[in-house]
């Protein structure tokens, strides 16, 4: 049976309001299909414009099997490029960071310019045309400070989702930040796993203790049917100040402003914050947590000192890389304004706990005894919205799939 076919009977044996056949989490076929699928075609949070301030500098990442260099154009625009080059398909940029005037494979030199354009090549015969060997673009969007790719010319929409950002997360000024930390954590889970541990908050309370500290659990209720007065009343006193809350829900998308537990103005051990200077238009910094999440990879927390990104990419069936980073000002002295340990504290503690506990889900996920169980109606709308928005999305890639086929074998 093709993979598609797979794929539309897995999902069409899952109950409602149940996590996922056993297949989805572990099968080989299946996570190819969910790279091309998923990671090929929908917008991908991958890095940060203050990552790359200057003509040349670059960061790489690989999505699926396909390694990928993001880097500041002459023009000082955003460009991304499939790191692989034209002549026999060497990865050029091997670093996961840094600086270069041209991008030169270091198998056999040949030269492109920071628009990828084939500049020199040498030994090649007369006929060769260096204008047909122009390196493979990549879908690049900015917004808020953040930068987006796909991997497909038939991506989404990106208009909403950078009118969304823009708008609410735009007044933290990730733009003038500085990246304080980053943490990569290679976890033995299904990105699925890996995803869904992070839409929900049903497991803080006994997992998360540090966390807790100063985390009020909004997954508790349904924000976007009817929020809790304590809800609302703290939306209206932001609203006051100036700033955005929405919620905002798109189908990718998901946007909101959340009060932080009753007097913490952080997510720190004690509930102080971290850093002495806050982060773009955050006043006293007491503003609670700005939240957003793009479907597939990512989830985030902007509070007034500092923001926490956390993104997740798969690299096997059963294994997934994750990438966290702190953000604080650009004007932030470490050691002066900021102690490095406290600022990633509690962040540090509650990914390695997610690492553990999405390596733990994966071991009993792949015993011959489990059987998708009912997600919590009260603590897990967003690994359903997830799960759900999966589904769908691998179902129409697989009507897709299956229609290309047919209109081939009619066509032949």
């Amino acid at each position: 049976m093709a993979i598609a076919d797979k794929i539309k009977s897995y999902i069409a044996q899952r109950k409602s309001g149940h996590s996922l056949p056993q297949a989805l989490y572990v099968d080989p076929e299946v996570f190819d299909f969910d790279v091309r699928a998923i990671f090929q075609r929908y917008w991908l949070q991958a890095a940060l414009e203050i990552e790359i301030p200057k003509p040349g500098d670059y960061v790489t990442l690989t999505v699926g099997a396909s390694p990928i260099v993001i880097l500041r154009n002459d023009q000082g625009g955003i460009s991304a490029f499939f790191n692989t080059c034209r002549h026999r398909g060497a990865q050029i940029c091997t670093d996961e960071r840094g600086h270069l005037h041209r991008l030169v494979c270091p198998y056999h030199q040949w030269t492109y310019d920071l628009r990828g354009n084939l500049l020199r090549a040498s030994r090649m015969q007369d006929s060769f045309d260096p204008k047909t060997h122009r390196l493979r673009p990549v879908r690049v969007e900015s917004a808020a400070g953040l930068i987006f790719i796909c991997l497909t010319d038939a991506a989404p929409d990106f208009a909403p989702i950078r009118a969304a950002l823009e708008e609410l997360v735009g007044p933290h000024d990730l733009a003038n930040a500085k990246v304080a930390y980053t943490a990569t954590l290679v976890e033995r889970a299904n990105w699925k796993l890996v995803m869904e541990n992070a839409r929900e908050c049903y497991h803080c309370r006994t997992r998360h203790l540090q966390l807790m500290h100063s985390f009020r659990d909004f997954t508790t209720q349904d924000i976007y049917n009817e929020p809790e007065p304590w809800l609302t009343e703290f939306w209206a006193r932001l609203a006051a100040r100036g700033l955005k809350n929405g919620p905002i829900s798109q189908t990718e998308l998901e946007v909101s402003r959340f009060p932080l537990a009753e007097g913490v103005v952080s997510i720190t051990i004690d509930g102080k914050a971290a850093v002495a200077k806050t982060m773009g238009a955050m006043g006293d910094g007491d503003v609670g947590t700005m939240w957003w999440a793009l479907q597939p990879n990512c989830f985030n927390h902007a509070v007034g000192d500092y923001a926490f990104l956390f993104q997740a990419l798969p690299t096997g069936p059963q294994e997934t890389v994750v990438t966290a980073k702190w953000l604080v000002s650009k004007d932030a002295v470490e050691g002066v304004d900021y102690d490095l340990a406290r600022l990633t504290e509690v962040w540090n503690s509650t990914n390695n706990e997610d690492r553990w506990l999405a390596e733990n889900n994966q071991r009993g996920i792949n015993s011959i005894a489990y059987v998708p169980g009912p997600y919590s109606e009260t603590s897990e709308q967003r690994v359903l919205r997830f799960v759900d928005w999966y589904c769908a999305a691998s179902k129409a890639f697989a009507a897709e799939a299956a229609a290309s086929k047919a209109f081939a074998a009619e066509a032949s």
